[in-house]
């Protein structure tokens, strides 16, 4: 996600990082790169001439060429005129009442544009924070959009209410008093969408927000779109009224522009971004976080808070046990590959590292080496596992056999894992290096 301009705002913040000394004609280049570099991002022609504009009229006052780090001063003023244009400090929550009344979510939005599956991940969300969600198939428009809605239902553990007609307002009423009745406290209402903007649609979300007096009304836009997503926002806004915005296909959009635009020209703020098929794959959009990502400065928070989901502390600090006595086995490390996974893709991961983008790509990290490795360890039997030095030659040749790889494979696996585990031990006792590290990476 915002691969593009993120590469060219990282060169211009790593030029000015550190320097000195500053003139106006270096701030007049630089501000000129950030225009080139949203204008390619697809952003809005007036947001970019009011971030342009706001930018070069701070950068050049007083505070920025007289002060003690200028190069600092004029980053930490790009960096907030970015969080201004994502969102500013605007809370990303959602309007919901409490756990024993039923908050009603009505998600909006064109065909194509991800909204069923991203009403089923939004159910998903809710059910893990310990919500009862009712997911409701008011989409009769579509040809087996009640289907994917219980597919999908299904998948997560979550009802789905649905009737045999052709009216969604019936079922969005009916399943106002179904949620009542089978306490349900938040209720999704996955409605019809179009190809196109038409009368007929925005009249059918119009009558259905009459029927439920919805607490949320979400827009769902395919972040693909770009401009083309903040111009539909514009038009669902002025005929339904929407409270906000979740760009769905987010890790697939390399520009960014419907993110960086829709804030400011529609006026709502984005909750959610879609990165990902599965049903996890739906993160709380933070303004000062993504403007921190785009920066290439990392995103440490959202980091831990994902390590934190993936990684049990009580397993974290047994592990850490094992690392001192040098008992950390195959099996462990095997766990530790699982873990990795689980917090989502290498090139995800490295853009939150502080510092990593731009330095290291998803190119120089070897996943297919991650895969073999794996594959090499559960090939092992678990006393194997358990202590590798009684793997010999004939063990290493079985191994490698069942692993579909050469000894060679197997003989660097186990090379590797011995000098990990004298690292290991080394960092799990040194509390001075445990302190750096964790300094350096800004926790």
């Amino acid at each position: 996600m915002f691969d593009s301009i993120s590469a060219k705002f990282t060169n211009i913040i790593r030029t000015f990082s550190g320097k000195a000394k500053i003139t106006e004609r270096n701030i007049e280049e630089a501000v000129e790169e950030i225009k080139i570099a949203l204008l390619e991002a697809d952003v809005n022609l007036r947001v970019v001439r009011r971030f342009v504009n706001r930018t070069m009229e701070e950068a050049k006052g007083e505070k920025v060429l007289k002060s003690v780090d200028p190069g600092q001063q004029f980053v930490k003023i790009i960096y907030d005129r970015m969080v201004q244009l994502l969102g500013d400090e605007e809370s990303q929550q959602l309007n919901l009442k409490g756990p024993d009344t039923t908050s009603v979510i009505l998600m909006m939005g064109l065909q194509g544009s991800g909204k069923t599956t991203t009403a089923a991940k939004l159910a998903h969300k809710f059910k893990k924070e310990g919500r009862r969600p009712l997911l409701v198939a008011a989409d009769l428009v579509r040809p087996a959009a009640v289907l994917q809605l219980q597919v999908l239902g299904e998948q997560i553990g979550v009802p789905v209410y649905s009737e045999e007609t052709k009216d969604p307002v019936r079922v969005a009423k009916n399943s106002l008093a179904e949620a009542k009745k089978g306490q349900y406290n938040t209720l999704i209402i996955d409605t019809s969408g179009r190809m196109h903007l038409d009368e007929e649609m925005m009249g059918e979300i119009q009558k259905i927000q009459k029927a439920v007096n919805a607490d949320e009304r979400l827009f769902v836009a395919d972040a693909m779109t770009g401009q083309n997503a903040v111009t539909i926002a514009q038009e669902f806004e002025e005929k339904v009224g929407i409270t906000g915005v979740i760009l769905s296909k987010f890790d697939s959009d390399t520009r960014g522009g419907a993110a960086l635009s829709l804030r400011s020209i529609v006026g709502k703020p984005i909750k959610f971004i879609g990165v990902g098929e599965k049903v996890d794959d739906l993160e709380v959009f933070y303004p000062d976080r993504m403007a921190s990502r785009i920066l290439g400065m990392g995103d440490i928070v959202t980091l831990v808070e994902k390590a934190q989901e993936t990684i049990d502390v009580a397993e974290a600090e047994r592990m850490q046990e094992k690392m001192a006595k040098n008992t950390f086995d195959l099996q462990d490390y095997l766990d530790q590959i699982e873990s990795m996974n689980k917090m989502g893709s290498i090139d995800k991961l490295i853009d939150m590292i502080p510092g990593a983008k731009g330095t290291i790509s998803e190119d120089d990290i070897d996943t297919a080496e991650f895969k073999r490795e794996k594959a090499i360890i559960q090939s092992m039997t678990y006393a194997e596992r358990a202590n590798y030095r009684i793997i010999g030659p004939l063990r290493r040749k079985r191994i490698a056999a069942g692993s579909g790889t050469a000894v060679y494979d197997v003989n660097r696996l186990l090379k590797k894992f011995e000098k990990m585990r004298l690292t290991m031990k080394k960092f799990a006792k040194n509390k001075k290096y445990q302190a750096s590290m964790m300094k350096h990476m800004g926790m």
